[in-house]
């Protein structure tokens, strides 16, 4: 891992910009230290540096003392796309906008980029947690599809709050069933792209014994700033 950037904000908490191989990142770590960890993801082809991502990391760290990581996924971001992933990000349009089914896409879509971003969230996770100011443990927030995976197979994942209006194709689902750490799920009611009934059922699918849904009405980008703090509360009754 090494640092790029370095800078220490208006709220305490200190940010810097890192790149493990070719995969580029931020961590902002809290004035307290060693401090537990949340992996923060996005989907969509969004960036790391999303502002409302952002804030939500910063508000993590200065406000509850978490150290925050994120990095761009696969064709995310800073990093390139491929014709693949343009090709397989145009279809998907095209098929939501005309109304036709869009699970195969998604499947040809969704699977690989889990495929590849998941190695490179545990290749990440070790170099986080050989940082002295990082002590674990671990939390997950952000894109299902990742987080699911990730929580199946990586043991140091203690918690997690999952954004539930992304697509999840069907294998992923059938692997929500071993997802058995405490979870928190949120859902827009009235998400634009993405119909109730499949957000319930991969909810209901969830192994875990402690699971809590949270629905709020409005689109999807809608998700209301409590939430945030509530996922703070979450991640301090399991990380700390």
């Amino acid at each position: 891992m090494r640092f790029t950037s370095e800078q220490r904000l208006d709220d305490g908490a200190l940010e810097r910009e890192f790149t493990l191989g070719e995969v580029p990142g931020v961590l902002w770590t809290p004035a307290s230290a060693p401090a537990p960890l949340i992996l923060i993801g996005h989907n969509g082809g969004l960036h790391k540096r999303l502002p409302r991502l952002v804030a939500r990391a910063r508000h993590y760290a200065a406000e509850y003392g978490f150290a925050v990581a994120g990095i761009d996924a696969p064709g995310h971001g800073d990093r390139p796309r491929s014709a693949v992933d343009e090709q397989a990000r145009a279809d998907l349009r095209r098929a939501m906008e005309a109304g036709e089914p869009v699970d195969e896409i998604v499947d040809a879509f969704i699977v690989p980029l889990v495929e590849r971003a998941v190695p490179e969230w545990r290749t990440t996770l070790d170099a986080l947690l050989s940082l002295p100011e990082i002590g674990g443990p671990v939390g997950y927030d952000g894109m299902t599809a990742i987080g699911i995976r990730l929580a199946v197979v990586e043991p140091r994942i203690s918690a997690a709050v999952f954004f539930g209006q992304g697509f999840v194709p069907d294998t992923l689902r059938e692997e929500a069933r071993q997802v058995t750490i405490p979870l928190q799920f949120l859902m827009q009611w009235d998400d634009e792209g993405m119909e109730r009934q499949p957000v319930l059922d991969l909810f209901d699918a969830f192994g875990t014994k402690e699971k809590t849904l949270h629905a709020n009405l409005g689109g999807h980008a809608g998700t209301p700033w409590f939430e945030v703090d509530d996922a703070a509360r979450f991640f301090a009754r399991h990380l700390k």
